[in-house]
């Protein structure tokens, strides 16, 4: 009975990983911040502000995460012309569009994500684009899957959502939703270099 599909964007749809690890390899060395590659792949969901916020905590530096976290943003975009799509991802996507209303639900900047969407040509494919600005508790809570259901008009226990986090999948699952654990089947991400740690 599944009735509309929600996608996370960021290493779901987009190949975007290792390209954010570039950009955040020139904020943390710019600010003077520690950031090892393994704690970026596990914080996967979480938006940059809210990663800031908690490095600057730890690690006793003085720099408004609000701010930095523009000039991440900033720092990623002229990577946009090489994101690539997830293409085993993607094709479940192709093949429901015009069948079953669809949403990405990203912990991104709402900017960014659209740009990458449309670099890709798929942007069109979804009736909502809910990120990391729209609601005010992120990933892993459900907030951010449970608006991009309200806003395609289906109960969220007839929706299935895509992730390639834990913490992506945990939020759907808070959401009543079908998950789907996309490093099951789509090509390993750099993630997946890392040992879990549980």
């Amino acid at each position: 009975m599944i009735k509309a599909l929600i996608f996370d964007c960021d290493g779901t749809l987009a190949d975007t990983m290792p390209l954010h690890w570039h950009a955040w390899q020139v904020i943390a060395q710019r600010h003077g911040i520690h950031f090892t590659e393994e704690r970026f792949y596990s914080l996967g969901g979480v938006p940059s502000r809210d990663i800031l916020k908690m490095l600057r905590e730890e690690q006793g530096l003085n720099y408004d995460h609000h701010e930095v976290s523009v000039e991440k943003e900033h720092a990623f975009l002229p990577f946009i012309p090489a994101v690539q799509p997830i293409h085993e991802v993607v094709a479940i996507a192709r093949e429901h569009h015009g069948r079953l209303p669809m949403a990405v639900a990203s912990g991104g900047r709402k900017r960014v994500v659209e740009e990458v969407l449309l670099h890709l040509g798929i942007r069109h494919w979804f009736a909502a684009v809910v990120t990391s600005e729209d609601v005010t508790r992120q990933k892993p809570e459900p907030d951010i899957f449970l608006e991009a259901a309200r806003l395609l008009g289906v109960e969220p226990q007839f929706c299935r959502g895509f992730e390639d986090t834990d913490l992506g999948m945990t939020s759907i699952r808070s959401a009543g939703m079908d998950a789907v654990d996309v490093r099951a089947f789509a090509s390993p991400p750099a993630q997946t270099r890392f040992p879990s740690s549980s």
